[in-house]
């Protein structure tokens, strides 16, 4: 009960892949090749850059009507992947809402005819994975001055960092490599504006001197309710 004094918030980046349904490659993927490098998919437009944004619209809107605080999409790095934004929403709700847009993502595939994937690696090689990027708040951060307490708070993240790993979705040993936007799985950074850090403060949180970070560290087929719940107890109830 202590936890919901602090008013926490959570914002989750859900990151997936769509397959074409007979070969399990991604759309828009000639079978058994690839398609032209990273760089222009990316929350990209046209038929050559964006594959199946008729799914991705439709689950964006059978969410809103369904009642869940989803607050944009875009195309990803890696063509054929797509992310959908949860949040923010306070506390163990995320984890219920998240969950529920996974469904209905999974029921809207299914009705187009492509096959959803949360691995954190769908393809090897040259290509940026999957993730569920978690962005978090406490009142105190939100406040004046609350920098701070989001440096505290990142110290110790940084001292529990064997424990997130443990708990932040499997395989995500292929994901974390240190290359694509990522940090390396075995060590603890962060940074300002910075893709490459395990834990990222935005350029405006510093700018304000308040605001929120993002843990960049959960796969894309993490479980939202042990994700939050440990945030929330590292940064808050959990003494070094």
């Amino acid at each position: 009960m202590v936890v919901l004094l602090y008013e926490i918030r959570f914002g989750i980046e859900q990151e997936y892949t769509l397959l074409q349904k007979d070969v399990k490659w991604p759309l828009g993927w000639p079978v058994g090749g690839y398609p032209g490098p990273q760089g222009p998919y990316y929350c990209g437009v046209g038929a050559d850059k964006a594959f199946g944004r008729d799914i991705v619209d439709a689950h964006y809107k059978a969410c809103l009507y369904a009642g869940i605080d989803i607050s944009g999409i875009n195309a990803e790095v890696m063509p054929g992947q797509w992310e959908f934004q949860i949040g923010p929403i306070c506390g163990i709700s995320t984890g219920d809402q998240v969950w529920m847009a996974r469904y209905i993502l999974e029921r809207i595939t299914e009705i187009g005819g492509a096959v959803l994937s949360f691995d954190p690696k769908p393809v090897s090689g040259d290509w940026n994975s999957a993730g569920a990027h978690t962005n978090y708040s406490t009142k105190s951060m939100r406040n004046d001055d609350g920098i701070q307490v989001i440096k505290k708070a990142i110290e110790k993240l940084s001292k529990r960092h064997k424990e997130h790993i443990a708990a932040y979705g499997k395989g995500n040993e292929r994901r974390l490599t240190g290359l694509h936007e990522t940090a390396d799985i075995n060590t603890f950074s962060w940074g300002i504006a910075n893709r490459g850090a395990s834990v990222r403060v935005g350029r405006d949180t510093e700018k304000a001197g308040k605001g929120y970070f993002e843990d960049r560290r959960p796969s894309s087929n993490m479980d939202p309710y042990i994700v939050t719940s440990m945030i929330a107890e590292t940064t808050i109830l959990w003494e070094p």
